[in-house]
């Protein structure tokens, strides 16, 4: 599958520069229309905001390396199934993400965009439900016996 990287760019650009806080409310869109998931979330979703913005920031700015998608990806979806996401979560994110730029691009959300953020968050999810399939299918490999703790790393000047 090819992406529509400039649109998909462009659009970006658009929402964050309209609401810099979007992710914000693409969480107050998951938990109105999944509120299932609220449990997942601590008190505050504060720091999940703050990540959820540096991932989307750095997939868009990595977007046309592969590997380093998949690899990323892939661990971040492992990642995940240690905090309770399941496969059946992933289209309601999509759903909350989509709904939410949708919302923010308001007349510049077009059959296009839609289509180029649809398309990449299949990707996405699709690469974070392998690495989440690869995580629950490998046992935990447990440390030798006779392995020493690592020392301190030395402190930077």
């Amino acid at each position: 599958m090819t992406l529509d990287v400039t649109t998909l760019r462009e659009s970006f650009e658009l929402v964050v520069e309209r609401s810099p806080q979007l992710t914000r409310r693409f969480y107050e869109i998951l938990f109105e229309r999944y509120p299932q998931v609220r449990p997942l979330f601590g008190s505050s979703t504060e720091t999940q905001e703050q990540m959820l913005t540096r991932a989307l920031v750095a997939v868009l700015d990595r977007i046309e390396d592969g590997a380093w998608l998949t690899e990323t990806l892939e661990a971040l979806g492992a990642k995940h199934v240690d905090y309770g996401v399941t496969d059946e979560m992933y289209p309601w994110v999509g759903d909350a993400l989509l709904a939410t730029l949708e919302e923010i691009a308001k007349d510049a959300w077009t059959p296009r965009v839609r289509a180029a953020w649809t398309d990449a968050y299949g990707a996405m999810a699709g690469l974070m439900m392998q690495g989440a399939r690869k995580a629950t299918l490998s046992p935990p490999s447990a440390p030798p016996a006779s392995r020493q703790p690592a020392a301190s790393p030395p402190s930077m000047p």
